[in-house]
């Protein structure tokens, strides 16, 4: 059975933010993960995830001024000593709170762009080469253009691509962060990619499609993917990235076959 972690930017924000990972933990869930956990302190959060019981699947690294609009910095040549600086700053919250992954947002750039594309294959390098050392994995993921318009990072295949081929270069702790809405709008076929870069997959995530509420209200079979995940062996968490239509508590019917269940 598929392992799930709540998305604590998007899911329980009727709590504070400290608050969100003991009510997560009350639904069932066995792992978040967030956006961005650099408003608190790291041992806050590593504090936070011991007293609920919860591992830390994934946050993403600095983007920028996320509040004007950046969405990262990676594909963005003047931006990289910021982005580096952003590396140690995620290092350091990985260290506190033991998370084995780490997202790095790619930024507002053209895919076509040769400038973009060197500066995004540098930054990939760097932050592999320093997550490595501490057995952390680094991950991207292609968002769609309807949700975020221009960002640079807005194909599955080139991601998957782009993935194996700075493997091939060394960078093993590379992996493809698949998010079942985004790869949804972009390509479609969903089961047949799953099977396809299973191999290169570090992190899948979830919402319904068109509108990003919880599972099983919009267009995807849910709990096929999830069967299917279970099928090829995927071991990580699906983190559960949507929007709650009505309180989070009262939209998780849909997690009920998965919660984990007291001892």
């Amino acid at each position: 059975m598929p392992r799930f972690a709540a998305n604590l930017s998007l899911l329980f924000t009727e709590h504070p933010f400290l608050d969100r990972f003991a009510a997560a933990s009350r639904a069932g869930f066995e792992a978040v993960e967030m956006l961005f956990p650099y408003a608190h302190p790291p041992e806050a959060v590593a504090g936070a995830l011991r007293d609920a019981g919860l591992a830390l699947a994934l946050f993403n690294m600095p983007p920028g001024d996320f509040e004007a609009g950046e969405r990262g910095l990676a594909a963005l040549p003047q931006r990289f000593g910021e982005l580096a600086a952003g590396v140690e700053t995620a290092l350091a919250y990985a260290q506190a709170t033991g998370c084995r992954a780490i997202h790095m947002m790619a930024g507002l750039a053209g895919r076509s762009d040769a400038t973009a594309a060197s500066a995004y294959r540098r930054s990939l390098r760097h932050a592999c080469e320093r997550l490595d050392a501490h057995g952390i994995t680094l991950t991207v993921e292609p968002i769609n253009r309807r949700s975020m318009p221009g960002y640079f990072l807005d194909d599955l295949d080139a991601a998957a691509n782009l993935v194996a081929e700075l493997r091939g270069e060394g960078h093993g702790n590379l992996a493809l962060q698949f998010d079942l809405f985004h790869a949804q709008i972009l390509h479609g076929d969903l089961s047949a990619r799953l099977e396809r870069d299973l191999p290169l997959i570090g992190h899948v995530q979830v919402a319904a499609v068109p509108d990003r509420h919880e599972p099983g209200t919009g267009e995807l079979d849910e709990r096929h993917l999830f069967a299917l995940l279970d099928r090829l062996g995927y071991g990580g968490f699906v983190g559960c990235e949507y929007h709650p239509r009505a309180g989070t508590e009262a939209g998780l019917s849909w997690f009920e076959p998965y919660r984990r269940r007291p001892a």
